[in-house]
């Protein structure tokens, strides 16, 4: 399967700037050197760090298929932004040293972690690599005891992260009756690609290998980890806290010390089985409360979709989406006109060159523009979770200094309707090319309806929302206009039609009823667009035919 390495024991001290190495696998299949992989890699690594500057998750990709980088990294939940970017240049740096020419690596320090592969990896748990934190004595005459703390503790926190954590995160701790000092820590992530049933499945698959050690403990795996003990070894205040009847007169690491009396021998029965009926209730209570959430979390699904507002979950993921407003202002030259690359109804789009190489285009709405923050945000919220080589990929937001900036893939190519109806560059469209991009076009529209976890209709397919890539491959933008639908809603009806006249059905322009049909007919007039190369709405008329290339048809 791969090679697996234990490096340093793990500091069970509370985070700082120096990032300790505590464990790494690289995969043993070894990429070609000067490979179109080695080199989206590079550009993959140094991208990571410069996004670690401002976020402390972010999951990228890299080149195009073959040869395409996936990668990600996470910052522990407690840390600074600054100690998160010096872990994941230590991250970046060491990565290539102790894994040279690996296809897979992951790297894990004690605050961050460093995830890339040649295969894509996001939005699905892995628990195939996983190794244990150093335990500390198991041989305590309270280790029972301590254990079924430690195992209430950790399951708390498991449905504190993967519930009600907007960034899959929860820390927590157990204080004992009588004496402050006496107290047991710990800590649970998931990375935040992962949906929270994922992270869920992902933390109970893991479950079975907690709390072996009444001291220390826990499980680093790809996508989840937990973490334990009686010193702490995180900052800020716990999310859980927990009192419990002080177990022993200390919690040390002493030689154990074996019952001298029946007393002590009926204690620790009672003792035991109060826990089992405390473990007995606060199921039931957990499995009261998941149901519960869960019936929240779909009310809120519902009331979201029908009015566009986001989750908390949603507002977190879109954070790590944003851009500093400086960097795009250099990466466009201010926003010069040299790299403008047209105008739509919004706004501008500009072309822009990121440090690390990377060609963007970045689209600036205008101030005048209808397209509110609300709005917008349906937009990046819908891209972000839409994944399809036949849609466009969305890169990141900037929404500071007044502006209202959304960052995409760089198409060299630009949008489909600059080759269409140009004289010369029409005749670089052949019928085979015209026939590959009605096919992507098609792909991409089945994806939105009826292949997606969220059922999407368009209701603004055109040729100038079609985007060419570097092998005139198709891919569908703009989703500004979009209607997200819940799993059970197949048509609506709206007051606010919004659109392009020509591509419009009849029954959507006239009395605002819309459905994945009116996507479908306005591909049907793109593809006539495509096949007779003539716009629909400025078509030549006689007095035999009607104005528009419909009509004529």
């Amino acid at each position: 399967m791969g090679l697996l390495h234990l490096l340093l024991p793990l500091l069970l001290s509370p985070p700082s700037s120096a990032a300790n190495l505590a464990y790494y696998f690289c995969e043993n299949t070894n990429y070609t050197e000067n490979s179109n992989f080695q080199t989206n890699l590079n550009q993959l690594l140094s991208h990571l760090y410069n996004t670690s500057i401002y976020f402390t998750f972010a999951n990228l990709t890299e080149g195009f298929i073959p040869g395409r980088a996936y990668g990600l990294f996470l910052c522990r939940g407690d840390i600074s932004p600054s100690d998160c970017a010096n872990c994941i240049g230590a991250s970046t740096d060491k990565v290539l040293q102790i894994c040279p020419a690996a296809n897979q690596a992951t790297l894990w320090y004690d605050v961050c972690q460093l995830r890339y592969s040649d295969e894509p990896f996001f939005s699905s748990f892995d628990n195939n690599i996983a190794t244990s934190y150093p335990e500390g004595p198991k041989e305590n005459d309270t280790a029972d005891v301590l254990r079924n703390d430690v195992r209430e503790l950790m399951s708390s926190l498991f449905y504190q992260a993967a519930n009600n954590s907007p960034i899959l995160f929860a820390t927590g701790e157990i204080l004992y009756e009588g004496d402050g000092k006496k107290r047991m820590y710990g800590l649970v992530q998931c990375t935040r690609d992962l949906s929270r049933d994922m992270c869920s499945q992902c933390l109970q698959q893991i479950l079975p290998r907690c709390c072996d050690s009444d001291i220390a403990g826990g499980i680093l795996a790809r996508s989840c980890s937990f973490r334990y003990g009686v010193d702490k070894f995180f900052g800020g205040t716990p999310n859980i806290s927990i009192t419990m009847p002080s177990p022993s007169p200390s919690l040390s690491f002493s030689p154990p010390v074996p019952p001298s009396s029946a007393l002590n021998g009926k204690y620790h029965k009672r003792r035991k089985r109060n826990i089992i009926i405390i473990s007995m209730v606060i199921f039931v209570v957990i499995t009261f409360m998941l149901i519960l959430a869960v019936s929240i979390f779909l009310k809120r699904r519902s009331a979201k979709n029908s009015s566009g507002m986001a989750t908390v979950e949603e507002e977190s993921r879109m954070e790590s989406l944003y851009f500093d407003l400086s960097i795009i202002k250099i990466a466009t030259a201010n926003f010069s006109d040299i790299n403008k690359l047209g105008q739509g109804g919004f706004g501008a789009v500009y072309k822009g060159m990121l440090p690390n190489g990377e060609d963007i285009a970045v689209k600036r709405l205008s101030t005048t523009s209808r397209q509110g923050i609300q709005e917008l945000k349906n937009e990046l919220l819908l891209v972000a979770k839409l994944q399809h080589r036949n849609l466009v990929r969305l890169r990141g937001i900037c929404l500071e200094g007044g502006e209202k900036l959304v960052i995409y893939d760089y198409m060299p190519n630009g949008s489909l309707d600059k080759f269409l109806f140009d004289p010369s560059k029409c005749k670089e469209l052949n019928w085979e090319r015209r026939f590959k991009i009605i096919g992507g076009i098609a792909r991409g529209l089945l994806y939105l309806h009826e292949e997606s976890r969220l059922q999407v209709i368009h209701r603004d397919l055109k040729a100038s929302n079609i985007l060419l890539d570097t092998n005139m491959k198709p891919k569908i933008s703009d989703f500004g206009l979009a209607r997200l639908f819940g799993a059970a809603e197949t048509h609506a009806v709206t007051k606010r039609v919004v659109g392009t006249f020509g591509y419009m059905a009849p029954e959507y322009a006239r009395r605002g009823r819309f459905s994945t049909k009116m996507d479908v007919y306005s591909y049907g007039i793109l593809v006539l667009e495509i096949v007779t190369g003539s716009r629909n709405i400025i078509f030549k008329h006689d007095s035999k035919h009607g104005q528009d290339l419909l009509s004529y048809m």
